[in-house]
């Protein structure tokens, strides 16, 4: 007769109520309590509120410098997670272990950090100075900022699903003939794809809502260099807890969108690559 192996977690329904209760109360409940208070405000308020052209301008400078962020974390998060997982080198754990810095590292310090280190008269600002760039309190130095603290959320995705690709694969697409190009392209980014969509919705997520490393190196100027999440902060410091609710509001339905439809895309990949 067969043992019955027993489970290491508790069961089903213990299990599913710790997590629905864990949810309810670090997940659910705040961003309910975002959406009542959003709706406590008229739609003729909402409009005027989300209207303000300086508030618009920080939509468009957060957004701008999200996607220039996540495009930089697209290349440079594949090759790093690549480096990682196929290269033996000297290092190769302290940069392993680097890559989740931002992460442990308080924002704010590592805003401190990032203008003092691009200012300049900074290390690198003063390379960069001789030649007329300029990225301690610039809008470039918003990206700066998002690309330090969103980069792991790409490089820690891709990592499993490149351990899980064997380079066998890609030998016996080699010895069929194929490129270099077409490797990738055909045998390696389909693999890896749906982790891929889902680590840059991350990233770009995690840009939008970037506060304490972004205003230490941005500048903060009306119209130039201020976020939205800086602007939440303001109307919060000035008691103005409408106008703060409704672009929160904004900011949490668009975060959601991306990332329904990035795992809606991604579960359409991913049953495509099983066929």
């Amino acid at each position: 007769m067969a043992r019955q192996s027993t489970p290491v977690l508790p069961g089903f329904t213990l299990s599913l109520g710790l997590g629905v209760f864990y949810l309810s109360i670090i997940v659910l409940l705040p961003a309910v309590t975002l959406v009542m208070q959003a709706l406590q405000i008229s739609w003729d308020e909402f409009i005027f509120y989300l209207s303000d052209p300086r508030l618009l301008s920080s939509f468009r400078v957060t957004f701008l410098a999200a996607g220039m962020a996540t495009c930089f974390n697209l290349f440079l998060g594949v090759l790093l997670a690549w480096i990682l997982v196929r290269y033996q080198f000297p290092g190769k754990k302290l940069i392993d272990t680097l890559i989740d810095l931002p992460f442990a590292l308080p924002t704010a310090v590592a805003g401190l950090t990032l203008s003092a280190l691009f200012a300049e008269n900074g290390w690198v600002g003063q390379v960069l100075a001789p030649f007329g760039i300029k990225i301690s309190y610039t809008f470039f130095g918003i990206i700066v900022a998002m690309i330090f603290t969103s980069i792991p959320f790409v490089v820690r995705t891709l990592q499993p699903v490149l351990e899980d690709l064997s380079p066998e694969f890609e030998e016996a697409a080699e010895t069929l003939g194929a490129t270099k190009k077409q490797i990738f392209w055909r045998v390696i980014l389909p693999h890896i794809a749906p982790a891929l969509m889902i680590g840059v919705a991350l990233s770009f997520v995690r840009s939008l809502g970037e506060f304490g490393a972004v205003i230490f190196i941005a500048g903060n100027m009306p119209y130039e260099t201020e976020v939205v999440s800086l602007m939440i902060f303001t109307y919060i410091g000035e008691y103005n807890y409408p106008a703060a609710a409704a672009v929160a509001m904004v900011i949490l339905i668009a975060s959601l969108l991306l990332l329904l439809i990035v795992q809606l895309l991604q579960n359409y990949y991913g049953k495509r690559y099983k066929r």
